[in-house]
């Protein structure tokens, strides 16, 4: 599917930010591990979770979907698995967690996906289970393993994913002794794994840091049913704060302005950029800004690179973004795809292996159709960037966004800004 984007004034100022995917997955996997029922509202049912959905059924949990919340019985015994290969689809988040949950039913268990998830580096995994006498292959497009991993001191490198930290501690607890996670400096995304301790608890099982970069988990532990509402999503924020800085007044609604996400530093870059932000009840009021350049960290919040680089192209001066190496191993080299795409609309941008640097203000006009990379991200980040070009921009792999937000392309529409989709 392709989607023209026309440069459109708001005529809506408010738009109510979708669930986090990172909570949702997050609470289904320990819904589904815990004892008795649960229920989760406030779910939407992009590729991804419905992915981990599917995966949690065929582990055993009984769930049942409703128009935007779940009901999950957990799962009574892990050992009881009958249908052993689960499919992944494009999400990271699903198999990294996914892996070591399953290795407990001591099952051999195939892990399938589609696009580039089999070729994301699983190496952690890989060496854990080569220590631990486990079986874990990885081939072209699935990954093998069979066999529990056990209670030990695991020492993690802190600049890889934190969902393979993640994957750990959802499943250590249901051991029945200790374990220790050492993270080795860098210690990078550490907001995700803060979002799992969080999401845990809620769930009545516990792990805590005795220090910046050690984590102890009590073995022997239950996961209890709770009920829980997932909280709005500050990745997808990012794209309607830019949005707001590029035509505000724009009230986003539906957050948590005390969460824990990482993401939730695009507010603290936007001031640094000059954005005037009004705090709410419950989100925030992005004005129109004469934005400005400065230097950007995404060691914290990797999935804002995109929109960053998107609001960069309109700010004065230049834009350095930094630690942005993990941006090439996602769905796309997001990196290399929006310097493609924004040289074409006429953006000063050059990057390195972990940076980008923009050079502003842009024109942004293109008489070419840009490409989407099949990512998500890219996709609502040129989109954010059309409603301000000079003409009005052709999009191709729109369909991506269902992986993450099935309904944004409507809520662009409702506030306004001019979309029409192109089939193939």
């Amino acid at each position: 599917m392709k989607v023209k984007v026309t440069p459109s004034n708001l005529t809506n100022r408010v738009i109510e930010i979708p669930p986090s995917k990172s909570m949702a997955h997050r609470a289904i996997v320990c819904a589904s591990l815990a004892k008795g029922k649960s229920v989760i509202t406030n779910v939407d049912y992009s590729v991804d979770i419905q992915t981990t959905l599917d995966g949690m059924k065929k582990l055993g949990a009984k769930i049942q979907q409703f128009d935007d919340y779940v009901e999950i019985e957990g799962i009574e015994d892990l050992g009881k698995i009958t249908n052993t290969e689960i499919e992944c689809n494009e999400s990271g988040s699903t198999l990294r967690f996914f892996i070591p949950i399953f290795s407990l039913t001591n099952k051999k268990i195939i892990f399938t996906g589609t696009k580039r998830l089999m070729e994301r580096p699983q190496d952690i995994y890989q060496q854990i289970f080569d220590e631990q006498g486990l079986h874990f292959r990885q081939d072209t497009g699935k990954i093998e393993v069979e066999g529990s991993i056990q209670s030990k001191r695991y020492k993690l490198k802190g600049n890889v994913s934190s969902q393979f930290i993640s994957g750990l501690l959802f499943s250590l607890p249901l051991l029945k002794m200790d374990s220790v996670i050492e993270i080795e400096p860098p210690f990078e995304s550490r907001s995700y794994v803060d979002l799992t301790l969080q999401m845990m608890k809620h769930f009545n099982v516990y792990a805590h840091f005795v220090n910046d970069t050690t984590i102890h988990i009590p073995g022997n532990q239950s996961y209890l049913a709770k009920d829980t509402r997932v909280e709005g999503d500050f990745s997808q924020l990012g794209f309607y704060a830019v949005l707001g800085a590029l035509q505000g007044p724009l009230d986003c609604i539906g957050l948590n302005t005390n969460s824990l996400q990482g993401d939730k530093q695009i507010v603290s870059i936007l001031k640094d950029m000059g954005v005037k932000i009004d705090v709410l009840e419950d989100g925030y009021r992005f004005h129109k800004a004469d934005l400005k350049g400065c230097m950007i960290d995404l060691n914290n919040c990797p999935d804002l690179g995109p929109i960053l680089s998107t609001c960069a192209s309109f700010a004065q001066g230049e834009t350095n973004i930094v630690n942005a190496g993990r941006l090439r191993i996602k769905e796309s080299d997001r990196i290399q795809a929006m310097e493609d795409e924004l040289l074409k609309c006429g953006v000063d941008f050059s990057s390195t292996k972990n940076t980008m640097t923009i050079k502003g203000p842009c024109a942004f006009e293109c008489n070419s159709e840009l490409h989407g990379h099949n990512d998500h991200r890219i996709v609502m980040a040129l989109s954010i960037a059309a409603t301000c070009a000079k003409q009005p921009l052709l999009i191709d792999d729109a369909q991506s966004i269902r992986k993450s937000y099935p309904g944004f392309f409507e809520d662009l529409m409702s506030l306004g800004i001019q979309v029409e989709k192109i089939d193939d």
